[in-house]
């Protein structure tokens, strides 16, 4: 669980305000750098987080209104321009195809990166490598948008006491943590008997939908949670007829589905206090942000076993 944090890029819903970019979030999570819904002015935004193109290994798309989508072709440009090493997979509605082209190709340039193309037809895994999963599943708003899930893969957590018990120390752990098991003393020791297994750590992001059952699958168990609160509960008929949520629905979800943290974003250009939003959320669920362009929010670590 080394260096897993949400970087926020934009937090604004719609249309920009002067202290709110359009949407962007970049999430560090060990070696990658998944950059979920670019709007306008990304490009400039990742210069003032210290981020570069070349730390973007994935971009997740949640549904191709402007406010998501609209910072793609500078993005890809920009992965070219810098001479991004590795391929960068994009996610995105496969309804959207048409939309997905005019933005990777907007313009003349040269064109060098690689970049994958993964186009979502329906709810499931998108991605698996060693330490983790991406899935998506399908939302309720006026086009096809999907939310995303990462998870880590469950792992056993060594416990000391247990390992000074079986006397393994120093390079007859490795080894054990390798193999599954290790000879101590004419005795086979196995992983399970000196640990416990762990679920691993799950983030979610749920953007521009109605509260749904895919949007409670999505967060479930989330250590971060990361959900467009539009609205304040005050106009929630308003949310529900423009496909949005309020504060207290982003909290109602993150409560049932025993979300560690929650992150509010995507606000309505009315409101330049978030600090209701909070008050709103916290009646619900105790570790709430409502957060501001360029924070940064942890992904909140577990304790170790003993």
């Amino acid at each position: 669980m080394s260096n897993r944090e949400l970087i926020v890029l934009g937090s604004a819903s719609q249309v920009p305000t002067r202290h709110r970019n359009h949407n962007a979030y970049f999430l560090r999570w060990d070696e990658e750098g998944i950059l979920f819904d670019p709007g306008e002015g990304t490009q400039r935004q990742m210069t003032y987080a210290g981020l570069s193109a070349r730390q973007v290994t994935r971009i997740c798309i949640t549904h191709f209104h402007g406010d998501h989508a609209l910072g793609l072709p500078g993005i890809i440009q920009r992965l070219s321009l810098d001479s991004a090493p590795h391929p960068v997979e994009v996610y995105y509605p496969a309804s959207g195809q048409a939309f997905y082209e005019r933005l990777r190709h907007a313009t003349v340039f040269m064109d060098k990166a690689t970049i994958v193309p993964r186009p979502i037809a329906k709810d499931g895994v998108l991605a698996e490598t060693k330490g983790f999963k991406l899935s998506a599943a399908r939302l309720e708003h006026s086009v096809d948008t999907f939310g995303f899930r990462l998870e880590e893969h469950a792992r056993v957590q060594l416990i000391p006491s247990r390992l000074a018990e079986h006397g393994l120390s120093g390079p007859r752990v490795g080894e054990l943590q390798r193999r599954g098991f290790v000879e101590v003393g004419g005795r086979i020791v196995r992983l399970e008997e000196v640990g416990e297994k762990r679920e691993g750590q799950a983030f979610a992001f749920i953007m521009d939908t109605r509260p749904c059952a895919n949007a409670g699958r999505l967060a479930e168990g989330a250590d971060l949670l990361v959900c467009e609160s539009t609205y304040l509960d005050s106009e929630r008929e308003e949310a529900h007829s423009h496909f949005h949520m309020t504060a207290r629905q982003a909290a109602e979800l993150a409560h049932s589905a025993k979300a560690r943290r929650l992150v509010l974003t995507h606000f309505s250009q009315r409101y330049e206090d978030t600090t209701p939003f909070v008050h709103e959320a916290q009646a619900l669920v105790q570790d709430v942000v409502a957060v501001r362009d360029l924070d940064h929010v942890e992904v909140p670590k577990r304790a170790r076993a003993g």
